[in-house]
């Protein structure tokens, strides 16, 4: 697999869990990588210190992704300094576990706000600026719920296709349970009971989704589009 030297590469969602081990993998390739956050200074100023031997290699940017007006911003901005950007991964994104039944429209406003809402208005504004170079490549980190029962990947589908002629290609990961943040609240119980239901028993690492993005943002992966690979364990 090639590196990626001279290549720009946008992980919303950067500073921490997934996106963190994402954008170090990136980094480590000899890209520059803008890492974007929309809430947790704390974490984003620690995680800019970790990287300090990337320098300027590493650009952090704070918005809120499901909000178009600080996403054109941002867009303006990148193109008001004449970057181009060569990769997108749309990984923002929150957890609001709950039954049908139980969930408030505040807690479902909001998750489809951010990992809905949020890939698209990120997505739009990254087709038109890749469009002009004919080149790009955009990974959206889904769920391996969108595959055991929760909504599925439609939009990727359909906006594959759309730029399939312009040489971007849209793909999918769908994790599965993985070793971050996100899930350190969980019950110790229930996180046993959940590595029992995977089948080689334990949770993945972020350097493993990591890997997995990189191919899909390789050049070597030119002909693989509206796809999803699940790194789940076999779930």
């Amino acid at each position: 697999m090639s590196n990626f030297n001279g290549q720009t590469v946008i992980v919303t969602g950067g500073t921490r869990g997934i996106g963190k081990g994402i954008v170090e993998s990136f980094l480590k390739e000899g890209a520059s990588v803008i890492a974007t956050y929309a809430r947790n200074d704390q974490a984003a100023n620690l995680f800019k210190e970790e990287m300090i031997q990337f320098g300027e290699k590493l650009t952090l940017k704070k918005f809120d992704v499901s909000k178009i007006t600080e996403v054109e911003s941002f867009f303006n901005e990148i193109e008001s300094a004449e970057k181009t950007i060569e990769i997108l991964v749309n990984n923002s994104g929150i957890r609001q576990d709950n039954l049908t039944a139980s969930m408030t429209e505040g807690q479902w406003d909001m998750v489809m706000n951010v990992n809905l809402k949020g890939t698209f208005n990120m997505s739009q504004k990254a087709v038109l600026h890749m469009m002009k170079n004919r080149y790009g490549r955009i990974i959206n980190i889904s769920s391996i719920g969108g595959v055991l029962g929760l909504p599925g990947q439609a939009m990727s589908k359909v906006l594959s296709k759309e730029v399939a002629k312009r040489k971007i290609t849209v793909n999918n990961i769908a994790p599965g349970f993985i070793e971050t943040e996100l899930i350190a609240d969980l019950p110790e119980e229930q996180v046993k009971e959940y590595k029992k239901s995977v089948p080689m028993k334990r949770f993945g690492t972020v350097e493993e989704v990591a890997s997995a993005v990189k191919f899909l943002a390789s050049k070597e992966a030119s002909y693989i589009t509206g796809t999803t690979i699940e790194i789940s364990g076999g779930l």
